[in-house]
C-alpha cells in the first residue's frame, strides 16, 4: 500500500485538439467529495461538454487555474497527454487518464522519467468490479451509437422500409464489423432505425449477442473461435484473413452502409476492407471507421479526414464520443469516480499495487514502466 497525504483531486481541461469532453462533471464532483477529497477543478474544463464553473462550484468543487496541478494527489483528464502536459505533475502525482499507450511511447517514458503513477484507462481489466470503472466500454456505446447516426446523416437514402402509394423504398443495408461493445450499440441503433443488419465477427460468443438484437451473423467457412484475453478478439493468421474477406465482400456489395469497430487493444487496427472491397460497394455507400487512430478496419481510412473513393465515403470515426460530450463525460465521470473510491481511505490517496483492478491499469510506477506489453514496446527498458 503506498499512501500520499494529499487527498486532492484535480480535474484538468483536455488539450488535445477537437476534446470537448471533460473527466468529472458536477454530478461526479458529488460522488469524489464523499470520498473527503479535495476536488479542483480547472477553470473551463467543462465548457466543451455544456458545464459552466459555477456548476462545479455548487457542487462542491474548488476552481483553480493550471498552475495547481502541482499539488494534486491525484489528477484526472480524457485524452491522452502530451509530454508539455507531463511535464507540469509532480512526482508521485497518480494520472488517471486515457492513455493510447502503444501510440504515446515518448509520453510513456516522460511520465515514468518523472516519477508519474499512471493507471491507464484501456488497461482496466475486463472483471466484474471493474465494470463501473470500464471507460472504455462507456465511451464505445456512445461511439456505436454515434456511428449509425453519421452514417445515416451521409448516406442518401432511407434507413427504414418505406411503403407507399408511389411506390416502395427498400430498407438500407449495414454490415457491422466487430460485434464488442461499439458494434452491438451500432447494431441495436441500425435495427431500431429499420435498417437490414449482418455482423462479422471472429469470436464464437458473439454469435448469440448478435443474434440477440436480430441480426444476422455473418459465417465464414471452417472458422475457429478466436476469442482472446479478455474477451476481445486475438489476432489470427493470414489464411482466414483471406477467407474472411471473401465472404465480406459478398455482403459489401450489397450493404448501403459499414461499421466498423473491430481492434485489438494495443496492437494496429486489424485491416478487414481492403480498397478492392471499397471499390465493390455501391457509389453512394458510407464506411464509419471507429478504429481509424489505430490504422483503421478499411485500408482507405486515413484518421484526420473523410476520404472519398469510387463514390464510397470512408469516414473516420475516433473522436465521435467526444461530439457527444455531455452524455459521453456524463459516463467517464463516472467512471473516474468509480476508481478513485479503490484510490481513497479516509480522504487520502492509498494506492494498492495488490489490487488486481489497480494493478492491471498500471502503466507507469516508481520511475518504471510497469505494464509489460508496454516495456515491451520500449526495448524492456525500465525508465
Amino acid at each position: 500500500m503506498v499512501t500520499t497525504s494529499d487527498g486532492t483531486v484535480f480535474i484538468a481541461k483536455d488539450d488535445a485538439p477537437g476534446e470537448r469532453r471533460v473527466a468529472a462533471t458536477p454530478a461526479s464532483v458529488r460522488k469524489l467529495a464523499a470520498l473527503d477529497a479535495q476536488v479542483l477543478v480547472e477553470r473551463g474544463a467543462g465548457a466543451g461538454a455544456g458545464f459552466d464553473d459555477d456548476d462545479y462550484e455548487q457542487a462542491g468543487a474548488t476552481l483553480v487555474d493550471h498552475d495547481a496541478i502541482g499539488g494534486a494527489g491525484v489528477v484526472a483528464r480524457v485524452s491522452p497527454p502530451s509530454t508539455d502536459f507531463t511535464a507540469t505533475l509532480s512526482p508521485g502525482t497518480v494520472l488517471l487518464s486515457f492513455m493510447a499507450p502503444h501510440r504515446n511511447l515518448d509520453v510513456v517514458r516522460a511520465l515514468a522519467e518523472a516519477q508519474v503513477t499512471t493507471l491507464s484507462m484501456e488497461l482496466v481489466p475486463r472483471v466484474t468490479r471493474a465494470q463501473t470503472i470500464d471507460a472504455l466500454s462507456s465511451q464505445a456505446n456512445v461511439a456505436g451509437y454515434r456511428a449509425v447516426i453519421e452514417a445515416a446523416y451521409r448516406l442518401d437514402k432511407y434507413f427504414p422500409l418505406f411503403m407507399t402509394a408511389a411506390g416502395t423504398i427498400r430498407p438500407a443495408r449495414v454490415v457491422v464489423l466487430g460485434a464488442g461493445v461499439a458494434g452491438l450499440q451500432a447494431v441495436a441503433t441500425a435495427k431500431r432505425l429499420g435498417a437490414i443488419v449482418h455482423v462479422s465477427d471472429i469470436r464464437e460468443a458473439a454469435r448469440d449477442d448478435v443474434a440477440s438484437l436480430g441480426a444476422t451473423f455473418i459465417e465464414v467457412p471452417d472458422a475457429e473461435d478466436a476469442t482472446g484475453e479478455g474477451g476481445y478478439a486475438k489476432e489470427v493468421g493470414a489464411d482466414f484473413l483471406e477467407r474472411q474477406r471473401a465472404v465480406l465482400t459478398e455482403h459489401l456489395t450489397q450493404a448501403n452502409a459499414v461499421i466498423a469497430t473491430a481492434q485489438i487493444p494495443g496492437r494496429p487496427a486489424p485491416e478487414l476492407m481492403t480498397a478492392a472491397m471499397v471499390e465493390a460497394m455501391q457509389p453512394g455507400s458510407v464506411v464509419i471507421d471507429l478504429a481509424a487512430a489505430d490504422g483503421g478496419n478499411c485500408a482507405l481510412t486515413q484518421a484526420e479526414q473523410t476520404v472519398e473513393h469510387g463514390g464510397v465515403k470512408i469516414v473516420p470515426g475516433q473522436n465521435l464520443p467526444s461530439s457527444m460530450p455531455a452524455e459521453a463525460s456524463a459516463l467517464y465521470g463516472l467512471n473516474i469516480a468509480s476508481f478513485c473510491e479503490l484510490l481513497f481511505d479516509e480522504g487520502k490517496v492509498a494506492l494498492d499495487l495488490d489490487d488486481d483492478v489497480v494493478a492491471g491499469a498500471l502503466l507507469t510506477h516508481d520511475g518504471a514502466v510497469t505494464a509489460p506489453a508496454i516495456a515491451d514496446l520500449l526495448g524492456g527498458e525500465d525508465t
